[in-house]
């Protein structure tokens, strides 16, 4: 549909008109093209949910500093522009857990206890590389990735990573709640067949059972 650009003066008249009940035929149905969106309820919960989400505040360690607990809501990034300033202390009113920071084995049943107390729906970013990977942590005191005891939807890298970085996480994040999640690099290069898992190894071929379990992710990831 082509949109006719029209002065301010005109689009007052002709929202004058429409008041008045004089827009008919041909004049009214290009009004309501021009100004009316369809869409269905889930989708505009869902855009409501992605632009007023309470993260829950609390830190692991040094990567708070960086993340959405600390530096992410100051002037300078300003975090209340996606609608997620309002810090939440109490996990029942929380619905965003930003893992920021690495995650020892006693840690771990807290986390999980705070993470059962919030309430549906609820989101989990790992931020920075000890709570994605351990980190330089590599022992037998801290957790190889939170991914071990939680459903974690966004990893954000980096020792530690910016604020911008961050936010370009939370942004993803936001995509996936609208329900629009940017593709991964795999499914954009269309590099299925690279995972070391799913080969069985470096140079060696897949057991029966990864190729299975591969090509059962695969059909989820393109469906």
């Amino acid at each position: 549909m082509e949109v006719e650009r029209r002065t301010l003066r005109e689009k007052q008249v002709a929202a004058r008109d429409l008041l008045r009940g004089d827009l008919e035929g041909e004049d009214l149905e290009r009004y309501v093209e021009e100004r009316v969106l369809t869409t269905t309820f889930e989708k505009m919960i869902d855009v409501a949910r992605a632009n007023s989400i309470f993260p829950l505040t609390f830190g692991l360690a040094c990567c708070a500093i960086e993340g959405i607990p600390m530096a992410a809501v100051t002037s300078r990034y300003d975090i209340a522009r996606f609608g997620a300033e309002a810090g939440r202390a109490s996990p029942r009113q929380a619905d965003l857990m930003v893992l920021s920071g690495r995650v020892s084995v006693k840690m771990a049943p807290v986390i999980r206890r705070l993470y059962d107390q919030m309430l549906e729906p609820k989101w989990v970013m790992a931020m920075g590389a000890c709570s994605s990977s351990g980190g330089m942590f590599a022992n037998y005191a801290v957790l190889q990735g939170a991914d071990k005891f939680l459903p974690v939807d966004i990893y954000v890298p980096g020792c530690p990573p910016r604020p911008e970085a961050v936010l370009y996480g939370f942004i993803k994040l936001q995509h996936q709640i609208i329900g629009n999640a940017d593709q991964g690099w795999r499914q954009r290069y269309d590099a299925y067949g690279t995972e070391e898992w799913a080969r069985g190894g470096p140079r060696s071929e897949p057991s029966p059972e990864a190729a299975r379990a591969y090509e059962e992710a695969r059909e989820l990831s393109l469906a």
